[in-house]
């Protein structure tokens, strides 16, 4: 049906009122920058030697610990090889005592000879030698339980966990998503569980991801409460001469030990003994046999020592911009790891391919606009310490929300700390205006895997340092691999779990959406800057 032209003008004018979007100009990508990206990341990759140095010779970097500073000094020297400037160790403040684990080896000696699989406790103190002692089985749910082991722990073993009810396993430990994961992913969360809070739990699960509505308060006080009785409890095991603690984790098993602190980085704090994590299957046998009073004898020897106070500190370094050189775009990757392998996934994946996406834009001779920086952070495990310095130095103090001249400068920040998945697409945070921009961004990564673009909300990393204080701050969805069933936090997260190929992928995307980041005529999109929230119990995170 033809329209009378006397009102094509009128619909013209109508049009232009409820389509304004139309007018927009589409988000520019710079095609021959990401072909030389993706060149140089699949033709020349340098992201395993990354890795290799990070992981098989510089292992476990618990923070501030000699093996973290070691690999943090490596790090600037890499990122000043590849011709970055300003390239240092940029103290953020006081941490608390570190700790280092020089040796462990525990065995059952009688009735007959078994190896024990497992790993100490971070902040728990070494055996003094090698001891050997009967181990006795305790249950502590309540301070008043306490009293009935007074007068009956000196010179035991103490095994402070029931036998262990494991289960066959029927699921494969790794997966990927498939289309439809990511399909939902993109999906809106559900209003009704978005707890007022401007997001939804992530539909695929991500790691960290905070409680649902309401709970919060309740989940902190619970933590809370466990984590006094528990300090009472070890001091109590202390007091009464117990030689050590032994317990498995909260998951794992077929070898795998899941495990983090036993005692604390705070000097005012109790020491508890020492303190180690076996597999279920070898603790189980040992329960067993003590249920049934049949005498066994157990063999411990841990070195461990604590480290004087120091402050903690993050790797940082830069490519200068050009016309834009005062605005700034950040990447970033917790460079801290836990102690039981050597932080392989978690977090040195991230770390390799952050430093890896940088040295393709090296590489590749792109020239920023805007200034890119990469931040290498430390004290991530003990929640976000060094990301929250930073943010709080630089842009803006979250607790009082007074913002520094820098906040208005800054565009974007990248995180990558899901383990060794490759990239299938980002979490805008709840900022819809991000959607569209991310949107074209992934055009050109769609051969790759990257597709999704979800405007849900993922925790538990370095993106919400600055997610928190109204700074666009970015955690890449990734592919769960075997991250939180086998590697995350475990005697398991070593080098020979991480996939290459994803890792190479990883850091295209990555470097990828730095120069489009860097190189668009406007600072991306932000939030309302949010109200000031004083910080949590205990000096918590304040988000």
């Amino acid at each position: 049906m033809s329209i009378p032209m006397m009102y094509r003008s009128a619909i013209a004018a109508l049009l232009s009122f409820v389509l304004p979007a139309s007018s927009f100009a589409a988000e520019a990508v710079d095609l021959n920058a990401v072909y030389k990206i993706k060149n140089e990341a699949f033709e020349n990759s340098k992201v395993m030697d990354h890795l290799f140095y990070l992981t098989d010779v510089y292992g476990p970097r618990l923070t501030n610990s000699a093996n973290h500073k070691a690999a943090a000094e490596w790090a600037v020297k890499q990122l000043q090889s590849m011709g970055l400037k300003n390239a240092r160790l940029e103290k953020w403040g006081p941490f608390g005592k570190s700790w280092n684990n020089t040796h462990f080896a525990a065995h059952m000696i009688e009735p007959s000879y078994m190896p024990i699989i497992g790993f100490p406790q971070a902040w728990t103190p070494g055996t003094n030698g090698t001891v050997t002692a009967e181990p006795v089985m305790v249950s502590i749910k309540t301070e008043a339980d306490m009293e009935k082991y007074k007068g009956k722990l000196k010179g035991k073993l103490v095994m402070d966990m029931p036998i262990k009810d494991l289960q066959m396993a029927t699921a494969p430990l790794a997966r990927r998503y498939t289309d439809v994961d990511l399909n939902n992913e993109s999906l809106a969360p559900d209003p009704s569980r978005m707890g007022g809070r401007g997001g939804a739990p992530s539909a695929v699960g991500a790691p960290g991801t905070p409680p649902g509505p309401g709970g919060e308060v309740s989940a902190m006080g619970s933590f809370m409460a466990m984590r006094q009785l528990r300090q009472k409890v070890n001091k109590f095991f202390a007091d009464e001469g117990a030689v050590a603690v032994m317990n498995y984790g909260a998951k794992g098993d077929g070898g795998t030990v899941f495990a983090t602190a036993g005692g604390s980085r705070n000097e005012k704090d109790p020491v508890p003994p020492p303190m180690f994590t076996v597999t279920p299957e070898h603790y189980n046998r040992i329960a067993r046999l003590v249920e049934k009073k049949i005498p066994v004898k157990m063999e411990v020897n841990i070195k461990s020592e604590f480290v004087d106070a120091v402050d903690g500190f993050n790797v940082i370094a830069e490519i200068p911009g050009t016309d834009k050189a005062d605005e700034i775009v950040m990447v970033g990757a917790h460079l801290d790891s836990w102690h039981g392998a050597t932080g392989a996934t978690d977090n040195a994946a991230g770390c390799a391919s952050a430093m890896e996406a940088i040295r393709l834009l090296m590489a590749s001779g792109v020239k920023p606009r805007r200034t890119i920086r990469i931040a290498l952070w430390g004290g991530e495990e003990q929640g976000l310490l060094g990301s929250r310095a930073y943010v709080k130095e630089h842009f803006a103090d979250r607790e009082t929300m007074k913002v520094t001249e820098q906040h208005a400068k800054f565009s974007g920040y990248f995180n990558l700390d899901n383990g060794t998945g490759k990239i299938r697409g980002v979490y805008a945070q709840g900022n819809d205006m991000m959607r569209p921009v991310f949107a074209e961004w992934l055009k050109p990564l769609e051969d790759l895997g990257a597709t999704a673009v979800t405007n849900r909300n993922t925790g538990g990393t370095d993106h919400q340092s600055f997610d928190a204080v109204g700074l666009p701050g970015f955690q890449f969805i990734q592919d769960p691999i075997e991250y939180s069933t086998r590697t995350h936090h475990s005697n398991m997260d070593v080098y020979d779990h991480v996939q290459k190929g994803d890792l190479m992928q990883a850091s295209a995307v990555i470097a990828t959406f730095l120069v489009n980041t860097a190189n668009r005529d406007e600072l991306l999109p932000r939030k309302p800057l949010p109200k000031p929230r004083p910080a949590g119990p205990a000096g918590g995170p304040p988000f």
